[in-house]
């Protein structure tokens, strides 16, 4: 399972799936959610706006990958 860093508390699926580097644009994260192959927890999910907090999990295929905070700096 590959972790992704994300800034704030929350990222939008189809954000997401381009940061993975899992698709190039909003157009193909598009087309791979019309096609039923991405599960968000599990559950399949069809929507790119689909909001995403730490500790969901995102399948396409073999990939998973879980969204986790971006590390705080120690001070």
């Amino acid at each position: 399972m590959q972790e992704v860093e994300i800034r704030g508390d929350t990222i939008r699926l189809g954000q997401l799936l381009k940061l993975a580097g899992v698709v190039g644009s909003g157009g193909d994260a598009r087309e791979l959610l019309a096609s039923g192959d991405v599960l968000v927890n599990g559950e399949r999910e069809e929507r790119r706006g689909r909001q995403l907090h730490p500790g969901d999990v995102v399948t396409v295929g073999e990939l998973s990958l879980q969204v986790g905070p971006r590390p705080r700096p120690e001070r």
